[in-house]
């Protein structure tokens, strides 16, 4: 399993008590809370957490406070104060928070992105293409500037001000796209908006999978709609989300389903149809296998969390 974390010594600090600070007001208890703008959520915890699967979506996530992993694939990425996490593409994770405490809680949050305003953006800004070398990777760890750190309590501040936030939340979500594209996690976004490279026919592929992930799926379609042979396809998908066409609408089935029991109330058989199964014994299964116990049990531990 490989490693990926920042040196803490060759790491430059920058300050986030602000950050910080701004994100518990408005998280002061344990929790995920989404806010009046949309693409921002705020997220604290005073504890470790048990890892948790789930999909992570094209954004940027900043730990201020604490520190967090995800498990893509067989890697392992760590990240904590003053480093920012940039998702280029969705993908299923196992991710948890490795440290908080009462006294110092986990405090973050993430901002999901628009891949056609960062295409666009890029355009504008005539930016090179991005190097051939190093090549595309969906999750990048980079350490935040002090420029970001002040977009980011901006945005955050502006929940204080609804008359004003319709207004300049757009305007500081664009700068931050900006400054994404324009620093060093700027290559990887970069191969995304790229026309007709493989990342590109890949995250296609993934949106058309979010949602029709209840269909039948037939991998040498979705190859021909990439411009990809088969075999070609799926070296491409395994290499960019860290697992198979198949294996990614399963996560996608499953998580959908454990979502539809836990805030809807539906019972497993009904949850399994409306994913796309037609064998209640296989989603139990399949369901048992990846979150580690059946569906009724997986969600009444859910619920006591």
């Amino acid at each position: 399993m490989n490693q990926r974390t920042s040196d803490p010594f060759n790491v430059p600090k920058v300050r986030t008590d602000g950050l910080a600070q701004a994100i518990a007001r408005f998280a002061q208890s344990d929790g995920d809370y989404a806010t009046a703008i949309s693409a921002l959520s705020l997220h604290r915890r005073k504890r470790p957490t048990e890892p948790l699967h789930c999909i992570f979506s094209l954004g940027l996530g900043v730990v201020a406070q604490g520190h967090k992993q995800a498990l893509i694939g067989t890697e392992v990425v760590n990240y904590g104060p003053g480093q920012s996490m940039l998702v280029s593409i969705d993908l299923p994770v196992i991710s948890h928070v490795t440290g908080g405490s009462a006294e110092e809680p986990m405090l973050g949050l993430m901002l999901t992105l628009d891949s056609s305003q960062i295409a666009k953006t890029a355009a504008e800004m005539q930016l090179p293409d991005p190097p051939r070398a190093p090549a595309f990777t969906p999750i990048t760890i980079e350490t935040l500037d002090a420029a970001m750190v002040d977009v980011l309590v901006r945005l955050i501040e502006l929940l204080d001000q609804p008359v004003l936030a319709s207004q300049l939340a757009p305007l500081y979500q664009q700068e931050i796209v900006v400054r994404l594209l324009a620093g060093p996690h700027g290559p990887q976004l970069r191969h995304l908006a790229a026309n007709g490279s493989p990342s590109q026919q890949i995250a296609r592929a993934v949106a058309w999978l979010k949602q029709n992930f209840s269909k039948d799926m037939r991998v040498n379609e979705l190859a021909a709609h990439a411009h990809m042979s088969p075999s070609t396809f799926r070296q491409h998908f395994r290499s960019i989300t860290g697992t198979s066409p198949l294996q990614y609408q399963k996560q996608l089935r499953l998580q959908e389903a454990r979502q539809l029991m836990l805030s809807l109330g539906v019972d497993a058989g009904i949850a399994a149809m409306q994913v796309g199964y037609e064998s209640a014994s296989q989603f139990s299964r399949e369901y048992s296998r990846l979150f580690g116990a059946p569906p009724q049990q997986d969600v009444k531990r859910l619920r006591l969390q």
